[in-house]
């Protein structure tokens, strides 16, 4: 799957994203810096996983976590400050992927090697100041 998207139409693409792909419990967001990771999980766990909580980029706390009538427990986890997998582990981010619960992660690639392999990736790139494109594996 690969679509184009604005902030107009991102609740859109997070709802046929979620539709279609609501059984993987691991999200890993691939994008670079700006492209509007959080932007994403916010209108996926807001608007269409009806979550009361406040969502916000974990940068600082690493793991966040918020309740969905529809998914249960979600973790959104950003791993931009780890320094290696040790840190990932002391950090809890091993016990909280293999819970069974959703899990949201920004920046898969500073601990790549704790994440298992049944995942779903999504890429997200900047095409312009307005456009992204969100593909999916």
């Amino acid at each position: 799957m690969q679509k184009d998207y604005t902030l107009q139409s991102i609740n859109s693409i997070a709802q046929e994203v979620w539709n279609s792909y609501s059984h993987k419990k691991i999200w890993i967001f691939d994008a670079p810096m700006g492209a509007g990771k959080t932007t994403f999980i916010k209108e996926l766990c807001q608007n269409i996983l009806q979550s009361k909580d406040i969502i916000s980029s974990p940068t600082f706390s690493i793991i966040n976590e918020y309740e969905s009538p529809l998914a249960g427990k979600i973790f959104h986890m950003d791993w931009y400050r780890l320094k290696d997998e040790e840190e990932a582990i002391n950090a809890g981010v091993e016990e909280v992927l293999y819970s069974g619960n959703l899990c949201l992660v920004e920046w898969p690639e500073r601990a790549a090697a704790l994440l298992p392999e049944n995942i779903l990736h999504l890429k997200i790139e900047i095409l312009d100041q307005e456009l992204r494109r969100i593909s999916i594996k």
